[in-house]
C-alpha cells in the first residue's frame, strides 16, 4: 500500500491558489456535505469549536472519498496534540498562536520523527493505513505539511524568521487576534488591521513561503489574493448557516 500523497502541500509548491473554508460545526456530516462544494481544502478547527481528536476523526473519515483537502487545527501548538492527528491521518496542520523562530521549530520537530524530530513512533495507525504502509516512518515527511499561524504584533516582529524555519511550508495570517492585538478586537474589518495584514502577506511573499488567510469578506479575500495570498479560506461553516438562515427568515418576517 502507498503513502496517500498531499495534494495541498503539491499545490503551495506549484503556487497554485487553493481557496478553503472553514469547519466549526465539529460534525462528520457537515463536513462530508461541504467536501462535494468545490472548495480545495476544508480545515477542521479544534482552537474555537467543540472539536476532539474523535470527532475530527470522523471528519477524516467523510471527506476522504472527496477531491479536497483537509487540514486541521489543533487547540496549540502542542507536541502530543500534534502527534494524535498525525496518527490519524491529517497529513496538514496549522498551527496557531506561533511567536518566534523557537515555537516554530518545535512544531516541526513536533511533526518529524527521531533522529530529526520527536514524533513518537506507532505502528498500527490510521495514518500507517493500518501497518500496510510499510515504509510509513522513512517516508510520512514528504507528505506532511505545516503551516503556523501569526496573529500578535510579537509574531509579527519576528515574521521572516519565522517563515525562515526549515519545514514550515506555509504562513497563516490570523486577522481576528492580531486585530485584538493591534488594540482593535472584534474588528478584523478595521482599516488599520486591514493595513497591517496586507504588509504581512507582502512580507510572507517576499520570504518565498505561501501565505493563508480566512476573511469572509469576498472583497478584501480578492485583495489579498493579489497580494500573494496563496491558501485563502473564503468562510466558515457557523457563518454560512447563520446568515443564510436569517436572510430566509426575513423574506417571510419581514
Amino acid at each position: 500500500m502507498q503513502l496517500p500523497q498531499n495534494q495541498f502541500k503539491r499545490a503551495l509548491a506549484e503556487k497554485r491558489q487553493q481557496i478553503g473554508l472553514w469547519l466549526s460545526l465539529s460534525s462528520s456530516y457537515v463536513a462530508e456535505a461541504m467536501a462535494g462544494s468545490g472548495f480545495d481544502w476544508l480545515l477542521f478547527d479544534t482552537e474555537h469549536s467543540p472539536n476532539d481528536v474523535n470527532d475530527v476523526l470522523g471528519q477524516l473519515q467523510a471527506v476522504s472519498a472527496y477531491d479536497v483537502s483537509p487540514i486541521v487545527r489543533p487547540a496549540s501548538n502542542d507536541t502530543v496534540l500534534i502527534k494524535r492527528y498525525l496518527d490519524i491521518g491529517a497529513q496538514t496542520l496549522l498551527i496557531p498562536f506561533v511567536q518566534n523562530a523557537d515555537e516554530a521549530r518545535a512544531a516541526v520537530a513536533a511533526m518529524r520523527y527521531a533522529p530529526r524530530g520527536v514524533r513518537g513512533v506507532a505502528a498500527a495507525t490510521r495514518a500507517t493505513r493500518f501497518g500496510r504502509i510499510p515504509d510509513y516512518a522513512r517516508r510520512a515527511e514528504e507528505e506532511l505539511c505545516l503551516l503556523v499561524q501569526v496573529e500578535t504584533v510579537e509574531a509579527l516582529e519576528q515574521l521572516e524568521a519565522i517563515a525562515a524555519v526549515d519545514g514550515v511550508h506555509g504562513v497563516f495570517v490570523g486577522p481576528g487576534d492580531l486585530g485584538a492585538s493591534l488594540g482593535y478586537p472584534g474588528e478584523p474589518g478595521h482599516p488599520k488591521v486591514k493595513e497591517v495584514v496586507e504588509d504581512t502577506i507582502k512580507r510572507i511573499a517576499a520570504t518565498g513561503k505561501p501565505a493563508g488567510i480566512l476573511t469572509g469578506d469576498v472583497a478584501f479575500a480578492q485583495r489579498c489574493i493579489e497580494l500573494g495570498c496563496l491558501f485563502t479560506a473564503v468562510g466558515a461553516d457557523v457563518g454560512l448557516l447563520v446568515r443564510a438562515s436569517e436572510t430566509l427568515a426575513k423574506q417571510f418576517k419581514g
